[in-house]
């Protein structure tokens, strides 16, 4: 879980790095991330349905 903490951190962080501010294109890019470590790691595809609420 740590791992996968850390790529998610990395996206976002990617993210905030471009600007990209619409929901859509955060989203793709968490899915994307985690997605690829995930499968590196069990050499699964995994379904990944990234939720992100505003605070």
């Amino acid at each position: 879980m740590d791992g996968a903490r850390a790529q998610v951190e990395m996206a976002l962080d990617r993210s905030l790095a471009d600007n990209a501010h619409d929901w859509n294109s955060v989203k793709t890019r968490v899915r994307e991330a985690l997605s690829s470590y995930i499968y590196r790691k069990t050499k699964r595809s995994p379904m990944i349905l990234p939720i992100l609420m505003e605070v």
